[in-house]
């Protein structure tokens, strides 16, 4: 049967069956349409003498029911004057019986049958009339024909009273009527609802009163309307039947007696047998016992309470009314209970005792097929003194649980009447502004947002009063709104109309008793508003003070705080003081002079004065758009000083300032505020500045991306608010002079979004021509793309961090998120781009054009080349943007609008193909318009099904494999629908139509199926789940996060796996709601197996290895409040550390509170310079990891751990190699840590004293003494170390640079050392060797590329820059030096250049090169370029002289030697020439080409031989004599992403980003073979079990999904397997080597076999989450209950863990445990720490596990006992962990760059520093005497020696 829900809540009759066609209705006799004088409306008139002969009947046929199932039935007629009239209703009941109920003027008495019943009806006369007078006295009304004054009535019939008293029966529905003369007729409706015709919309929302509460008005279309101050009862008659009279007679109709104001009827006890009627005893005793069986002993009151507050408009649902009950003596009993399921719902009579429920809105529609019904939908609001309806303890009908199912969390957004509105709340720790009908107030520390929604348009003003307990709002419209909030409650205690449009400006008094606004009167004058609220907080009413009409420009109106009967105003020409005295509004202007014309902005008092100060001694300010600032003597009603501010001038290198009063253009001021201390201004040019009260100068400024339309100051004067034009919000923190951005928001219409759920990003395209991407959970944004053309649509990748974009021209362009890269552009679309999609496998993707046009391509190549274009596929328009595209959950179809509006089309997701088309127009025969298809949609549980949402507002469910219609859902909403999603599990639709959100029960097993909530001003353009199914998304307006409050599915239970469902519960209890923050796995995810055994007990304390107290130290604290438990024993003061200290076994703690607030560094006074183009210049490497500062490092000697080599080399350095050939000393740099390496034995020393990356190194011409330097963080300057090469230890360390140091030198003769900046430093530093101290400094006017000393003379030296080249001479004047500089330009012949690197060349010629590849030779004495040549075609940035040979280097990867003995003779020439003008030759004696850029070289005095490093990480020994080059040092320029040990530890494997494999031996640690994978990244790496080399073998994981299988023996790859569709993340060898576990990013595992490389099975209960850590062992599982001889386990991103018992020579493979970690939501912007997890070597029965969660710690879980038996808190998130097998030994790498060796069971830990960047891999050595760690291209092998 289909559902009925359409009927609610009412049907319009007349509309129904449309009855001015006469097509399904009937007409007879005199029936006609007149206009009728008092409802001013068409109304029928049916005449006739006989009344059986003139009638209108619904429906036409004797055959056909209208069906109606609503138990109330309103009637809106007139019966004639003096005439009779007979109206007859068929019924029917349970059992199909058709019961006749009629009523007449015409019937004397009641009658009934077992078929029919007679009803009397007593007409009723108008008011104060002769015939009111005696029908009161005969307390009945008139029988027989209705009086010559009779009224327009709304007659009400409850129909199931009716039946089910009288006849003892069970109504069904309303089959017909029959309306016979002689009468009026209006209309007539059913419905569900009891409603009161007396009360408006307008009282009833002020009220608080509801239809969904029976106290509510009828629809508009039905209502009778009355004039301005008139009353409805004096003009109309309200009869309800059964009458709310117990003394009236039950058996006749009639008009009742209670007072108007009555809201709601109860179902009474049947009164006594009137003396004006007989009635037989058969019915007398039917009658009485009914009384008996359903009447209350005490009836329930029926008057409302009334409600003073008025309420919030806020969540709206939709659903029908529980059954009411009646309470005797404490027990429910229900009225006469109907077996049909389709009986409904009595009215609601309530009990004023009861506490509060909240009350929805009854909506208009539901599921199930029918014609037509009405457009209105009600909004009702919450009542604020809550009413307790009485509810059934089994409610016969289902409604959509929870109730609410969304909740409004969070908005992205600000503005959309205005961005002049933002105010401080009293402590100064929350802002308010209005986000479009939306009023947000924002915890600035934490950005947790509450709302006050109530208002219908965009918020256009807002107020405070002084103590921030009210808050005024107004809203945009002809007819503006305003109200007033209680702002600590939210409950809104007042709303108010003010006649007048654009209302624009709101100001309370300080107390809050004076509210006063400005907008436009109907004349578009302005009008000024005055209204006492000083009893809005005791439920008073609000009262105009005064009203003014005026020509008068008014911007901006603000209440004086020290007196509520002043107020200030601006505006263009004019700035006025006003005042309220006698009811009156008057103003006085200031004289402005001169400054008549100006237009002013904005107007304010001085900040936190004293409201008892004099009124002689105030002071107020204007800001105007010219730049001038007035202070007005308030009293005296005068100026008192005119500033006007003017915009600095850039007329110096690095020096500004400001022009002459009088001159030039000011600054255009949109906003003042002013504080105790200073005045603050917002500027068109986007600054807010921060001036003293006299502006004699600016302290601050912060530059903004759009003008600043506001500031204002917080309460304790230390903090700006700032609101700009372009849609941001922030403060200024005046004392700390940081900036924090709270909100920013498109400033138009946003088109569409896209979530990344892995990454928890949000993209959004909006009309504003932007492409923006937030994290939803701290509402940041992170990316702006900004276009020429509008973007149209956008979509995630479903895996990569890839975003496509559609654009207005139809370009549709791919980018690559994180680097903010474009991948690919196409252009062939024609028209807006309506729809952009990837299939959910990631491997296509799909758009579609506004001309018609689909295009298919292939997405799993970077470059997205288009497949396939299909020209006319899709319905043209763009009415279906931007989610015309629908792809089935598995990759496999794809369903479009077209080629016409009326055809849907099912293609093959990989060909385009077509597979079925669906004409919609022909499904709904009886519609007399063709139906059009607007969305489409697959649920994603059913690939069988697709949604289609039409422009009749109908949903259509459609099979994907014939086009059945197998549902169909009519009236979805009151407009179209514009958007429509499905949850994963499919329970639940969503859908959007206009600015309402509804969300549906998608089986329709429920009979109140539906959920509606509003919030948005504006349509909404697309709706969505998130893929976690824990939020939902709307967007329109503004960006609209909803709460998605559903249940989970009872049972998810995947059938492939042996699990028991028993086990819910308590997977359920293990994720609590920790410190109110809701937990989320951040992972989309379909189904989730569950645990075979209990989950793991989080709070259990150490069983295994337990950690006794006495062995705690005593500086450790007990508390756990913290996420960190345990500190570093005697690491505060001491100087002296322990080297040991521990962690603890802790219970689970309340995780410390996340701190979302996000700070954008506001430029200050200043722009940051611009790195130089040159490869030459040193760019630190990339890194947003931070040092732990907590950690100490261990004393020397006393290490558990030594590092013993370090592998590779810093190719980001330069000149970080230095090589000494006569005494042999070689050292470089690699990451942090300087190596000393001895090239006879290859051993190496290391030293150790920086935490950042080395960027160049130098040595003394003894090569006794080393100096490194490394840049610092976080504004720190740089740090410069002096190393004692023989000793290898620090002798001291200088720091001067702001910035990197891009060169260091030493003089000849090892006096002198120079220090040179980076460009954001360009300083040139002189030091003493001897004391170490700074004697000279001297800033160059740009960047510094190369110094030098010259070899002879140490009083002079070089460097060379983008300046050019400056000379330097040292003048010593005793104990200071001054450094001389000469600064010459570069040769005009060589263009824009920049000189890169420069050296001498015997003692009167400078060699320097450019970054175009030429080489130029300088006389040092007349600082004159001789001559130039081109050495290299590209930047050169290496440059060497020894004798008459010349060595450069170039990013070409060209090495050259020169032979320059020739310009011994070179002459001076007038002006630079070339080398083929000059007539001296320069001949190229060798070349080389290396594997990458040089950036470092060092040589013998003959230059035959030497050292060069290169940017691919590599330093090779060159040997000219014989043009050889040998490779010393080698590491991976790129990131490294695993290294592991083999089992017979001879060799060692790592594994990079630029997909390379490298096969390292041991202990030489050199490079052994090389396997290259051009243009994939290689993830992951194992080796195979077997130790013999002739077995041995390396598989390798790759990006495109590949495994490879490298042969050491033969250096050559064995096999190339293709398991997975996305990158690889995890690869493991089987414990005997027979088959291959790889894992997916998509959390796939695959088996494949080692010998042939068939893949055996897939595993897919991790889908959805990317594994991140995965392990084999040998181990018997007998005594875990499953067979097998290995077990392995894997560990995925959303913290969970499985745990397999395996036989891979039987082909088995069974689950053996589950485990889940519960965790917070992350709010981090990097992602949450990796899931991590492995065997305990010892006993494999535990396994370690380590990831995010509520604390930071490794879990010990046991296999057998299904429990956790010990934790270890961790200071830091681990990235990585290895377990030794040789001792119970733990390695975890931090992103904190911290190295932890912790000891299992005593907890003792130390810590290491040695890596620069966040560590990436650890591993242990299979005997556990060796240990790797990685962090970015850094390998470090240590030697373990144990806690």
């Amino acid at each position: 049967m289909a559902s009925k829900g359409w009927q609610h809540p009412y049907v319009n009759i007349f509309k129904h069956v449309k009855v001015e066609d006469w097509k399904r209705s009937a007409k007879e006799g005199d029936v006609s349409t007149y206009k009728d004088k008092r409802l001013k409306c068409s109304v029928f008139r049916i005449r006739g003498p006989v009344p059986a002969n003139s009638f209108i009947r619904v429906p036409k046929g004797g055959g056909q029911s209208l069906g109606l199932v609503g138990r109330y039935f309103y009637l809106l007629f007139r019966p004639a004057a003096g005439k009779h009239f007979v109206a007859q209703l068929d019924v029917s009941v349970e059992d199909g019986q058709v019961v006749r109920i009629s009523f007449s003027n015409m019937f004397k008495e009641f009658k009934f049958t077992a078929t029919s019943l007679q009803f009397p009806f007593l007409c009723g006369a108008a008011k104060d009339s002769v015939y009111e007078n005696t029908a009161k006295s005969a307390r009945r009304g008139f029988v027989g024909p209705a009086p010559t004054s009779v009224r327009w009535t709304c007659l009400m019939l409850d129909l199931q009273y009716i039946v089910s008293v009288y006849l003892n029966r069970c109504y069904s529905q309303l089959k017909s009527i029959k309306l016979c003369a002689n009468m009026a007729v209006k209309n007539m409706f059913t419905s569900n609802l009891l409603l009161n015709p007396g009360v408006s919309f307008s009282e009833a929302k002020m009220m608080g009163l509801a239809s969904s509460q029976g106290t509510g008005p009828i629809p508009r279309d039905m209502s009778f309307p009355v004039p301005e101050g008139g009353s409805w009862h004096d003009l109309y008659d309200h009869i309800r039947f059964p009458s709310e009279g117990t003394k009236l007679p039950f058996h006749s109709i009639q008009k009742g007696h209670l007072q108007p104001g009555a809201n709601c009827v109860s179902n009474q006890r049947i009164g006594e047998e009137s003396s004006g009627a007989s009635l037989s005893k058969p019915v007398k005793d039917r009658v009485s016992l009914i009384q008996q069986i359903t009447s209350p002993n005490s009836l329930l009151r029926n008057r409302t309470r009334m409600v003073t507050d008025v309420p919030d408009l806020g969540v709206v649902s939709t659903r029908l009314n529980d059954d009411w009950l009646f309470r005797d003596g404490g027990q429910h009993q229900k009225e006469p209970a109907c077996s049909s399921s389709q009986s409904s719902p009595n009215g609601p009579p309530w009990d004023t005792d009861y506490g509060g429920v909240h009350v929805h809105i009854h909506a208009e529609d539901g599921f199930g097929k029918h014609e037509e019904e009405s457009q209105e939908e009600s909004v009702c609001t919450p009542v604020p003194d809550d009413v307790h309806l009485s509810l059934s303890e089994e409610p016969r009908q289902k409604k959509l649980l929870p109730d609410p199912i969304l909740r409004l969390s969070r908005i992205i957004g600000f503005g959309g009447a205005t961005t002049k509105c933002a105010l401080w709340s009293s402590l100064g720790d929350a802002v308010v502004y209005p986000c479009h009908a939306i009023i947000v107030s924002m915890k600035i520390s934490s950005n947790q947002q509450r709302f006050f929604i109530g208002h219908t348009d965009k918020v256009s003003a807002l107020a405070f009063n002084g103590n921030t307990t009210l808050l005024a709002s107004a809203q945009t419209g002809n007819h503006s709104v305003v109200r007033v909030w209680n702002y600590h409650e939210g409950n809104c205690l007042a709303m108010f109309r003010i006649h007048a449009h654009s209302l624009s400006s709101l100001s309370f008094s300080y107390g809050g008793g004076v509210l006063c606004g400005v907008g436009k009167d109907s004349h578009n004058k302005t009008m000024v508003v005055v209204w006492n609220t000083s009893n809005v907080g005791k439920g008073g009413e609000v009262t105009i003070l005064a009203k003014a009409h005026t020509d008068v420009d008014i911007i901006t109106m603000k209440v004086a705080f020290f007196d509520d009967t002043r107020m200030v105003s601006c505006g263009r020409g004019n700035i006025r003081l006003w005042r309220v005295r006698n009811g009156t509004l008057r103003s006085c202007p200031v004289d402005l002079g001169e400054y008549h014309s100006l237009d002013f902005t904005d107007v304010t008092f001085e900040e936190g004065n004293s409201s008892n100060q004099h009124l002689e001694e105030r002071t107020l300010f204007a800001s105007s758009r010219s730049g001038f600032i007035f202070e007005i003597d308030y009293s005296r009603v005068v100026i008192g000083n005119v500033r006007r501010l003017l915009p600095a001038q850039q007329q110096h290198a690095n020096h500004r300032e400001k022009l002459t009063f009088n001159t030039g253009r000011g600054i255009a001021i949109n906003s003042i505020s002013v504080s105790s201390s200073f005045c603050f201004t917002g500027s068109e040019d986007g600054f807010l500045r921060l001036w003293p009260h006299d502006f004699s100068t600016v302290f601050l400024e912060a530059e903004h991306e759009g003008p600043v339309s506001l500031v204002s100051v917080s309460p304790d004067g230390l903090q700006v608010l700032a609101a700009t034009s372009a849609g941001s919000l922030g403060f200024l923190d005046v004392s700390s002079r940081g900036y924090n951005t709270l909100m920013r928001s498109h400033t138009d219409t946003v088109l569409g979004f896209s979530v990344d759920g892995i990454r928890r990003h949000l993209t959004t395209a909006s009309s504003d021509g932007t492409v923006r991407i937030w994290n939803m959970d701290s509402l940041h944004q992170l990316y702006d793309f900004v276009s020429e053309d509008e973007p149209s649509s956008v979509a995630f990748h479903p895996r990569e961090q890839l975003l496509s974009c559609g654009f207005s021209s139809g370009i549709v362009r791919v980018l690559d998120v994180s680097s903010a890269k474009m991948l690919a552009e196409h252009k062939h679309h024609r028209g807006d781009v309506v729809g952009l999609a990837f299939s959910p496998d990631g491997e296509f993707m799909y758009s579609a054009d506004s001309q018609g046009s689909l295009a298919l391509y292939n997405a799993s190549e970077d470059d997205h080349n288009v497949v396939r274009v299909v020209c006319n596929a899709l319905a043209r328009g763009t009415e279906r943007a931007p989610d015309a595209l629908a792809v089935s959950s598995d990759s496999r179809c794809l369903a479009f609008v077209g080629p016409s509006e009326h055809v849907v089309t099912v293609a093959d997701s990989r060909s385009l193909e077509e597979l079925l088309h669906v004409d919609v127009s022909i499904l709904d025969v009886h519609s007399p318009s063709l139906d059009s298809a607007l969305r489409v949609c697959f649920p994603p549980a059913s690939t069988e099904h697709l949604l289609v949402a039409t422009s009749a507002n109908k949903i259509l469910r459609v099979s994907t494999k014939t086009g059945r219609l197998l549902r169909e859902v009519s009236k979805v909403h009151k407009h179209q629908c514009s958007s429509l999603a499905v949850s994963e599990d499919s329970r639940f639709l969503l859908t959007a139509g206009h600015n309402a959100l509804k969300v549906w029960d998608y089986d329709m097993q429920v009979h109140i199926s539906s959920q509606m909530f509003i919030g948005h001003s504006q349509p909404i353009r697309q709706v969505s789940f998130t893929p976690d199914q824990l939020a939902v998304v709307s967007v329109g307006d503004a960006i609209f996060l909803w709460d998605f409050l559903a249940h989970p599915v009872d049972s998810l239970t995947d059938s492939r796996s042996p699990l028991r469902s028993g086990s819910i519960s308590a997977l359920r209890s293990v994720q609590p709601d920790v410190g109110g923050v809701q937990l989320s796995n951040g992972m989309p995810r379909l189904t989730a197996p569950l645990p075979s055994s209990p989950p793991p007990r989080l709070d259990a304390i150490g069983t295994l290895g337990r950690v006794e107290q006495a062995l705690r130290s005593p500086s450790v604290g007990d508390d756990t409040s913290t996420s960190r438990t345990a500190s570093v024993p005697g690491s505060g003061s001491s100087s002296d550390p322990r080297p040991a200290s521990f962690l603890q076994v802790t219970e689970l703690a309340n995780p410390s509170s996340v701190n979302t607030s996000h700070k954008d560094a506001a430029e200050m006074k200043g722009k940051k310079p611009a790195r130089p183009d040159c490869y030459r210049h040193f760019a630190p490497r990339f890194n947003t990891s931070t040092l732990d500062q907590a950690a100490v490092a261990p004393p020397p000697g006393e290490e558990g751990i030594k590092l013993k080599a370090v592998i590779g080399y810093s190719g980001n350095g330069r000149g970080n190699m230095v090589w000494s050939a006569d005494q042999g000393l070689f050292a470089y740099s690699c990451g942090c840590v300087v190596v000393v390496e001895f090239l006879h034995t290859g051993s190496q020393r290391h030293l150790q004293g920086h935490s950042e990356e080395i960027s160049c190194l130098a040595v003394t011409n003894d090569a006794k003494i080393v100096a490194s330097a490394a840049g610092g963080r976080n504004g720190s300057r740089s740090l410069i170390c002096i190393w004692d090469i023989q000793n290898a230890t620090c002798r001291d360390t200088v720091s001067h640079h702001r910035g990197a140091v891009q060169s260091l030198a030493f003089s000849w003769d090892d006096r002198f050392f120079l220090s040179a900046g980076d460009f954001s430093d360009p300083e040139v530093a002189l030091w003493s060797t001897k004391t170490f101290k700074l004697l000279s400094s001297v800033r160059m006017s740009g960047p510094i590329h190369d110094t030098a000393f010259s070899p002879s003379r140490a009083s002079q030296l070089a460097c060379v820059g983008s300046h050019g080249v400056s000379f330097c001479l040292m003048h010593a004047h005793g104990l200071d030096v001054d450094l001389k500089v000469e600064q010459v330009k570069t040769p005009v012949e060589l263009g824009d250049v920049e000189l890169t690197a420069l050296c001498y060349h015997m003692d009167s010629f400078l060699f320097t090169a450019t970054n175009r590849g030429h080489v130029g030779v300088w006389d040092v004495n007349t600082r004159r370029c001789l001559m130039t040549w081109e050495a290299d075609e590209g930047e050169i940035g290496v440059l060497l002289c020894r004798g008459n040979r010349l060595l450069t280097g170039s990013n070409t990867r060209w090495l050259r030697l020169w032979e320059v003995g020739a310009l011994r003779g070179i002459r001076p020439q007038e002006k630079n020439c070339h080398v083929e003008d000059s007539g001296t030759t320069v001949v190229l004696g060798q070349e080389m080409m290396l594997d990458g850029a040089a950036v470092s070289a060092a040589f013998d005095n003959s230059m035959d031989m030497g050292i060069v490093g290169t940017t691919a990480g590599t330093l090779w020994c060159i040997n000219w004599c014989d043009n050889s080059s040998i490779r010393l040092v080698s590491g991976h320029k790129t990131e490294v992403n695993d290294a592991v040990f083999s089992e017979d530890e001879g060799h060692f494997a790592t594994c990079s980003e630029d997909g390379s494999v490298r096969v390292w031996s041991v202990p030489s640690n050199e490079l052994v073979v090389q396997f290259q994978v051009l243009s994939r990244a290689c993830g992951c790496v194992c080796w195979s079990p077997s130790s013999s080399k002739e077995r041995a073998r390396v598989a390798a994981g790759y990006s495109d999904g590949t495994l490879r299988i490298f042969r050491l023996s033969s250096s050559e790859m064995e096999m190339k397997l293709h398991p997975h569709q996305v990158a690889v993340t995890a690869v493991q060898y089987s414990a005997a080597g027979d088959v291959i576990l790889s894992a997916g990013k998509n959390g796939l595992v695959a088996v494949s076999s080692a010998v042939h490389g068939a893949t055996i099975r897939v595993i897919k209960d991790h889908k959805g989450a990317p594994i991140t850590s995965m392990q084999c062992v040998k181990e018997q599982c007998q005594n875990l209950g499953l067979q097998g001889n290995e077990m392995w386990l894997a560990a995925s991103a959303d913290r969970r863990v499985s745990v397999w018992a395996a036989d891979w020579s039987k082909d088995k493979c069974d689950l053996l445990d589950w485990l889940t970690f519960p965790a917070p939501a992350y709010f981090g912007d990097d992602g949450p720490p990796p899931s991590l997890a492995a065997f305990w070597p010892a006993d494999p029965d535990l396994v370690v596990y380590t990831g995010y969660g509520v604390e930071k710690e490794l879990c010990f879980y046991s296999l057998a006992r299904k429990q956790i038996m010990k934790k270890i808190t961790l200071p830091d998130w681990a990235a990585c962990f290895s377990l030794s097998r040789k001792s119970p030994l733990i390695a975890v790498g931090s992103k904190e760059r911290v190295l932890k060796v912790i000891e299992a069971t005593s907890g003792r830990f130390q810590d290491f520093l040695q890596h620069s960047d966040s560590l990436r891999a650890c591993h242990f050595s299979p005997s556990g005497t060796l240990l790797f760690t990685v962090a970015f291209n850094e390998i470090l092998l240590w030697e373990v020696q144990g806690l």
